[in-house]
């Protein structure tokens, strides 16, 4: 039998995911958690690394972009859907969480341009470094990670640093803003020769590490551990590159570094021949 604290926030989070399009309170979860309404809250929270009312959140925003890639609903029924009352307030919050709106998602099919970082803040320039390692959760995997240091444990918004690695391995942030973040990393396993690939239907390992207390000198190195993503890690909401074309633009650079370097010196214009004085 698993542990019971993760077993009742296991149950909290099904009446959740059943119950998206409801005001759902907390008296509800911790009564599908089978705990008291305090002592539910504290254990959630430790199960899970976020409150209840914010991982509640998390999944009606997850629900909505699976809606708006795999339906035709429009977003107002969308938004009906996954438990807003006022459409605006639906398409804001989706807005700051995943990076665009309701509608340029639907558009881009799910997948992210480019990942804006949030602006430095005004002051002294801070030299502070975050870097480490990511390891992969099998020796084997090779697929691309995408890694930030972001404000909450759930992957939102912009981050303050972000980068997109090849594969496990390591990674280094510098001039990091003084504050308060959290090291959150994801792999995906995706086919760079699928045709049209889902966001929503690929198998995703991620990582977190945090808070990180940040000052303008700071120098940490911090490792994580990819691990295949369980029900209690938050659903990563902020919109994420198109790993299959960052796959296939790397193909395409390393194709073209190789071809650089074996041209064949027959391939180079010959010298022109030069005449003898008569």
């Amino acid at each position: 039998m698993g542990d019971p604290v993760e077993e009742a926030a296991k149950r909290a989070i099904e009446a959740m995911r059943e119950n998206l399009s409801e005001q759902i309170t907390v008296d509800d979860m911790a009564r599908a958690a089978m705990f008291s309404k305090f002592h539910f809250t504290r254990i959630f929270q430790r199960a899970t690394g976020v409150s209840p009312g914010r991982f509640l959140s998390a999944l009606r925003l997850q629900r909505a972009k699976y809606l708006l890639v795999s339906t035709s609903l429009n977003v107002a029924h969308i938004s009906l859907r996954v438990g807003y009352n006022s459409v605006g307030t639906f398409s804001s919050r989706f807005s700051k969480s995943v990076g665009m709106s309701p509608t340029a998602y639907r558009k881009l099919a799910g997948y992210a341009p480019h990942i804006q970082v949030a602006p430095n803040p005004t002051g002294p320039a801070s030299t502070a470094c975050v870097h480490g390692q990511v390891q992969p959760a099998d020796p084997d995997d090779g697929s691309l990670v995408f890694i930030g240091l972001f404000p909450d444990r759930v992957p939102e918004g912009r981050p303050v640093r972000c980068s997109i690695l090849s594969g496990p391995g390591l990674f280094h942030f510098t001039s990091v803003p003084p504050g308060t973040w959290y090291l959150l990393a994801q792999s995906v396993d995706g086919d760079p020769e699928e045709i049209a690939p889902n966001p929503h239907h690929q198998s995703i390992s991620v990582a977190t590490h945090g808070p990180l207390t940040i000052s303008h000198d700071t120098v940490l190195k911090v490792d994580v551990q990819l691990q295949p993503a369980t029900a209690l890690d938050p659903p990563v909401l902020l919109a994420l590159l198109d790993a299959r074309k960052i796959a296939l633009s790397v193909l395409a650079a390393q194709e073209k570094a190789r071809a650089v370097t074996v041209l064949p010196t027959r391939l180079l214009p010959r010298p022109a021949a030069t005449r003898s004085a008569a």
